[in-house]
């Protein structure tokens, strides 16, 4: 903890995976699980936009994958495609679109490596900066519309019908997501960020508690892999991305064994949920 790249590295993984397992939860329970996975892609494609043009590569990252995010969700509703073709879409387009701009800009260079594969213990002051502002922008929103965003989780039918602005709710819903995966970029990479935002929760899930206790179980799962991830990283000199990801997979292997033998309840979160946390 002397160091300051240690204690930049913890803190912005802190509060990047409370992010993550909060609106991971939401995104899981939609069946939206490879949409982090998607938006990474697009993100791929805004951070090789950046260094194509000379400009910092999270911002030209942000405005890519909102805007996306944002188009495709208008797509998807306007002509009824289904939502793993629209993620299929946001893969391809955001990749390629990556690809194309890597050629034109000469190649591959080491920063854009540690977007691709992280560098948590790389981050700078302004790194560290704008992921914690955005991360606890996003924390905040989330629980500001957690009531109206659990029921349109659950049934955005029912939804509908108790007056909450569905449309609109998902707009920001997946902008805050396309947010999230931003700030997450520097901490397990591009090619890794779905596991961040999938793997605690489906862990979590597991455990039949109810919504509540499992988005607190998913936080705990979450935080305690990207410390021990950072620590073990340090002192045995891995890549922090693939020891937090690999982490949180021993934990998800774990729970599954146990549930096997009947360690945890068979509850599982859907719509009869709703009226624990409403």
């Amino acid at each position: 903890m002397s160091y300051g790249f240690m204690q930049r590295g913890l803190l912005t993984g802190i509060v990047v995976s409370i992010t993550c397992s909060m609106i991971g939860l939401f995104l899981v329970l939609k069946r939206y699980s490879l949409f982090g996975d998607a938006l990474s892609h697009v993100a791929f494609g805004g951070i090789a936009l950046g260094f194509f043009l000379n400009i910092y590569p999270i911002w030209t990252a942000f405005a890519v994958s909102v805007s996306t995010a944002l188009g495709i969700t208008k797509l998807r509703k306007s002509t009824k495609i289904s939502g793993d073709a629209a993620i299929a879409v946001l893969l391809s387009s955001g990749f390629a679109m990556g690809v194309l701009l890597i050629s034109a800009s000469h190649g591959f260079t080491i920063d854009l490596f540690s977007f691709l594969f992280g560098s948590i213990l790389l981050t700078s002051v302004q790194d560290a900066l704008l992921i914690v502002a955005v991360s606890c922008g996003v924390i905040v929103t989330l629980i500001a519309i957690r009531k109206p965003l659990i029921h349109f989780t659950f049934d955005e039918e029912q939804a509908k019908v108790h007056g909450i602005p569905v449309e609109k709710l998902n707009y920001l819903f997946v902008a805050l997501a396309a947010v999230t995966v931003i700030a997450t970029m520097r901490l397990v990479g591009i090619l890794l960020i779905s596991a961040l935002i999938v793997l605690p929760n489906i862990t979590s899930i597991m455990m039949g508690k109810g919504f509540k206790n499992t988005m607190l179980i998913s936080i705990s799962l979450s935080v305690s892999a990207v410390v021990a991830g950072i620590t073990l990283s340090y002192y045995f000199n891995l890549a922090p991305s693939g020891t937090i990801v690999m982490l949180m997979v021993a934990m998800f292997v774990g729970t599954l064994i146990a549930k096997h033998f009947g360690m945890f309840s068979t509850k599982s979160l859907d719509k009869h949920n709703l009226s624990i946390v409403s």
